[in-house]
């Protein structure tokens, strides 16, 4: 059965009057996200915060198992968070390294990861060593599995899509390779979560983090923490309050039970019950028709950019998603986006800040990034694509 997507541009506000193609960015919710959000925001101006919070625990608490549907896990293993930087570093500083230990990336690695390996290199005494990409631009699986064998290896860390380009780094093998060698994965779905399917058993991550603002159409300021069972028992949390820890004795405390150990006592209440809203919306469509259309979309616009003279686009990998990144002879990739967006197409710009160690290498200081959702048309992939055309030749 394929998408319906007349009704869901119609679910959608955003979709009528603009060709919104920053999806990795933040994409619209639909109409039941915005409504469950401020139905609980009009609750707490009526009864009070607390109040609203416990007339919709039940609710609330079902987010967890909502999400372990979408990545296949048990709601035990599921934090729930107000970013994927935040269940990123939660994660990330709970996990028990020590002075020598090498944490491995790759150099689709995101700027706030790998901030977050620069300060740990300093403050921990890890060491940090990038794997470099195949001769199609994805991280070596090869390279990585001969690393690992080495034995010194604490952690892998991995970005499944890159913010800077329609690469799908092939997470499956990566998970294979560190399964083999006993070493966890820490996946970075923020870009693939709602756009591709995202089953941790199959991808063979230990721990993977995600965000609600993007391709899986939530509110933003929430997001989520996945930690394999078996892994939780050997981290431990950095910040710690009333929702992950009890207060047992003067100098005691024992830490809650499952993911519940990674979460914060003052969350967005009106976000998260919205997130468990998109997370059903797209259970509900079915990932893997989302995937399906989403990836179709991206190769359509991507040949169509590759096909205009003056216009390059930068994508690589051998398996592309809903992402498309391009440049245009002459022109600044600001000014390009200016231009889209003074007729009413947005996209975003991916600078080199936010990922140096892959766009540094490849000479790259800034692309044009426009990316698509199941709300897209055909129809404004072709006037998105005429636009671009005519901004190449200066008479946009």
């Amino acid at each position: 059965m394929t998408l319906d997507v007349d009704a869901l541009r119609r679910d959608t506000p955003a979709a009528a009057d603009r060709i919104h193609l920053n999806h990795a960015g933040a994409s619209p919710s639909p109409r039941p996200v915005l409504e469950r959000v401020v139905r609980h925001l009009e609750l707490e101006a009526e009864i009070g915060g607390y109040e609203a919070a416990a007339r919709c625990a039940e609710e609330f608490d079902a987010v967890h198992d909502t999400v372990a549907r979408l990545l296949g896990c048990g709601q035990d293993e599921v934090a729930l968070c107000d970013s994927a930087s935040s269940a990123w570093h939660r994660a990330f500083w709970a996990f028990p390294l020590e002075p020598g230990d090498t944490v491995v990336t790759c150099r689709s690695e995101y700027m706030t990861n790998a901030l977050a390996l620069i300060r740990a290199r300093r403050t921990l005494g890890i060491r940090v060593e990038v794997i470099d990409d195949d001769v199609h631009g994805q991280i070596d699986v090869e390279a990585l599995a001969d690393r690992l064998d080495r034995g010194d290896v604490a952690l892998v860390s991995l970005v499944h899509v890159p913010t800077q380009g329609g690469l799908i780094n092939p997470a499956a093998a990566v998970g294979a390779a560190c399964r083999a060698a006993g070493v966890p994965l820490l996946l970075d779905a923020c870009q693939s979560v709602g756009q591709l399917p995202t089953l941790v058993d199959e991808l063979g991550c230990d721990i993977l983090t995600a965000t609600g603002r993007k391709y899986l159409r939530g509110p933003r300021g929430t997001g989520f923490l996945y930690v394999r069972r078996d892994l939780q028992e050997r981290m431990d949390p950095l910040l710690l309050d009333g929702q992950s820890a009890t207060w047992t004795g003067d100098d005691t405390y024992r830490l809650a039970d499952g993911a519940q150990r990674f979460e914060s006592f003052e969350r967005n209440w009106a976000g998260l019950l919205g997130l468990g809203t998109a997370v059903a919306y797209a259970l509900d469509l079915g990932v893997d028709r989302i995937a399906e259309r989403v990836v179709a979309l991206g190769a359509r616009l991507r040949e169509s950019l590759a096909a205009l003279d003056g216009v390059e686009v930068h994508d690589r990998g051998v398996d592309r998603c809903g992402i498309v990144t391009f440049t245009v002879r002459g022109r600044a990739p600001a000014e390009v986006a200016d231009e889209l967006g003074s007729h009413g197409v947005q996209v975003l710009i991916s600078d080199v800040v936010h990922a140096r160690l892959d766009l540094s290498a490849r000479g790259l200081q800034s692309l044009v990034r426009a990316s698509v959702h199941v709300t897209t048309t055909e129809d404004e992939l072709d006037r998105a694509v005429d636009l671009v055309e005519r901004i190449s030749r200066g008479s946009a």
